[in-house]
């Protein structure tokens, strides 16, 4: 049974009819004494929440309510109603323990696909299926691993792919955030439909807007042609925001009203358009320390978060390296033409010994130079090792100038021009070697008045 809490009759009938009309049995309850008896009698499945009773505006009552109720039972998803005024009080509430925010006045389809996700997840919670039994429910071909945590993030996947609650991917550099995204994709009832991939990173703050939602023609200079957004070409199918976490404070704001209302206007343009859209975001940095550090939307965050996603480091689950590696193999005799490459089982130990900072990336490039290297077909630890001591992100002990030699501004600006050199003036592989984006690389390279050439890149 699905409770609703709302002083307004209005707003209970209209929300017992959508419910019921999809077959779930709802109730209604006008006052907090109400729904604290009815909780008590009947637990229910899942709750829908005003946050204002009587006249006043101010969610106190709301919020002392979801209180009591998560003190009672905390496993009870709760579902919060706020109006447009009460969104920073919806934040609070969300840190309180609700589960999700709708806004008056909401959209039915939204409303219903965020209590469908919510249910799923209460009645799924004990899955733990083997690797094998996911692999015949859903497809995950592109996704090797048979640790727990994994398996556990892949029972996650199916259970909510289904559904189009937004999903948030956190993971260090390398750790196949863009495969899982792709599953989730894979997996949904959109999987005919676009995959959209965006590089928030190597997107500019002034060219935001014109590469997310277009432009018309003249709406800029330089504006010759008609452009459509990554929002449109996405439409009816999954957009995938990587690197969500190096988003500037005004594209927050601009992203969060798309995400809010799904509607956006085209650069140039006055008409409103609307989009049906899936949101997956990834991240590698704490979206939670850069709220409190200011850098980040609260309200954002939570609007891209229903279901979070942690993948583990690869050196949290080494009992995966050999399964990589043989992947990796597979592939890599074909590219090759090389049929009788193999690892001896002395390689695979010491691999799985790496602490490998740079996690699946690092790990295949380091398997892949290998093989070009060695004539041998079976590859030995020290075709291995010699590649890892090459390797552009081992961590070492650096040899750094002494105290009062070099300023850090200098350090930085000769690190850079270093870097450029040496990837022959990419700007794409010069940031992934610096631990940079695109965007903050460039922003450098004019800060320090370095030359470099766009067409190269």
């Amino acid at each position: 049974m699905i409770l609703i809490i709302d002083d307004d009759i209005a707003v209970r009938t209209s929300l017992l009819l959508i419910l019921q009309q999809e077959g779930y049995k709802a109730a209604g309850a006008g006052t907090p004494e109400e729904a604290l008896e009815m909780i008590k009698r009947s637990k229910p499945s899942l709750i829908l929440l005003d946050l204002n009773f009587s006249l006043g505006t101010s969610g106190k009552e709301g919020m002392a309510l979801l209180q009591e109720i998560k003190r009672y039972d905390t496993s009870i998803p709760v579902i919060l109603i706020t109006g447009w005024g009460s969104i920073e009080l919806a934040v609070q509430g969300m840190k309180l323990g609700a589960n999700d925010f709708i806004n008056k006045p909401w959209d039915n389809e939204n409303l219903l696909q965020s209590v469908k996700t919510l249910l799923d997840l209460q009645d799924k919670k004990a899955g733990n299926h083997t690797r094998k039994q996911l692999d015949t429910l859903y497809d995950f071909s592109h996704i090797v691993g048979e640790d727990p945590a994994m398996l556990q993030i892949l029972e996650t996947i199916g259970r909510v792919a289904g559904t189009d609650a937004s999903i948030l991917i956190m993971g260090e550099s390398g750790t196949g955030k863009e495969l899982i995204a792709e599953a989730v994709h894979q997996n949904s009832l959109r999987r005919n439909k676009p995959f959209i991939k965006v590089n928030l990173g190597g997107i500019s703050t002034t060219l935001f807007e014109s590469e997310m939602f277009g432009h018309v023609r003249g709406a800029f200079t330089d504006a010759r042609y008609d452009r459509t957004g990554r929002f449109e070409m996405a439409h009816k199918g999954t957009i995938f925001l990587d690197e969500i976490g190096d988003l500037d404070p005004g594209s927050q704001v601009k992203l969060l009203r798309v995400l809010q209302d799904r509607t956006y206007e085209v650069l140039g343009s006055s008409r409103t358009k609307t989009v049906d859209v899936r949101v997956v975001c990834a991240t590698n940095k704490s979206l939670r320390d850069m709220v409190a550090a200011g850098n980040f939307r609260e309200d954002l965050l939570y609007r891209i978060n229903l279901i979070t996603i942690q993948l583990p480091a690869l050196r949290e689950r080494p009992k995966d390296i050999p399964l990589l590696v043989k992947s990796f193999i597979r592939n890599l005799r074909e590219i090759y033409n090389r049929p009788n490459l193999q690892v001896t089982p002395e390689a695979m130990k010491w691999l799985q010994q790496l602490p490998l900072p740079g996690n699946i990336r690092q790990l295949k490039n380091l398997v892949e130079r290998a093989i070009l290297v060695s004539r041998a077909d079976l590859l030995q630890v020290d075709d291995f090792r010699s590649q890892l001591e090459l390797s552009p992100v081992k961590s070492g002990n650096l040899q750094l100038p002494g105290v009062g030699a070099i300023t850090l501004e200098e350090l930085e600006v000769e690190m850079i021009k270093k870097a450029m050199l040496f990837h022959h003036n990419r700007i794409s592989k010069a940031a992934v070697s610096l631990g940079l984006t695109r965007s903050a690389l460039y922003r450098r390279l004019e800060k320090y008045n370095i030359p470099y050439d766009e067409t190269s890149d």
